[in-house]
């Protein structure tokens, strides 16, 4: 829950954040949240906490920012993208500063400002960020919810590498989904 909305007491995020970022109404760019359905019932341990973010993740990352109490040891970005060179369903692992400034708009991360708000948060409170970022052929500009073949495949690609990337937080072996 966010700061804004929250009337209970604060309480401490667990040492692992992953969020799954993208509309679901909008064809591959709900790859984030199809990665996070696909997790949910792996049971991971209590130190993970899944996120299904849709389009709204900046207010989290802000809430990072300002509480220090919030801030988990890892945060796990997913979503989808779109370059020019890449081939549709390869997942980019990357770290926000990773992202060159004129490339910032090839990923999505619903707009630039939160990759550059990304930045920030790794750079000033030492929180590890990943970015796991798949390459989408298209976007519809319409309402097209379901993800393509390529980017189902993508999914799996994406948990294989969730999990290799926790296990260095959490007691999970790494046994593929």
């Amino acid at each position: 829950m966010h700061i804004s909305h929250n009337t209970h007491p604060v309480t401490p995020s667990p040492p692992v954040v992953i969020f799954g970022c993208g509309n679901v109404l909008l064809g591959d760019d709900g790859f984030g949240p199809a990665v996070i359905e696909a997790l949910l019932p792996l049971n991971l341990p209590e130190t993970v906490s899944l996120i299904d973010a849709g389009t709204g993740i900046r207010e989290y990352l802000l809430d990072y920012l300002m509480l220090p109490i919030l801030r988990p040891e890892l945060l796990i970005i997913i979503d989808a993208g779109h370059q020019q060179s890449g081939a549709p369903g390869v997942v980019l692992e990357c770290s926000p500063t990773a992202i060159a400034a004129k490339k910032i708009h090839d990923f999505s991360l619903h707009q630039f400002p939160t990759v550059n708000l990304l930045r920030e948060l790794q750079e000033e409170t030492g929180i590890e960020v990943v970015l796991l970022i798949a390459q989408t052929a298209v976007i519809p500009d319409h309402i097209a919810p379901g993800l393509s073949s390529t980017m189902l495949a993508a999914v799996q690609d994406a948990c294989h590498r969730i999990l290799r990337i926790i296990s260095r937080y959490t007691s999970l072996e790494t046994t593929a989904p």
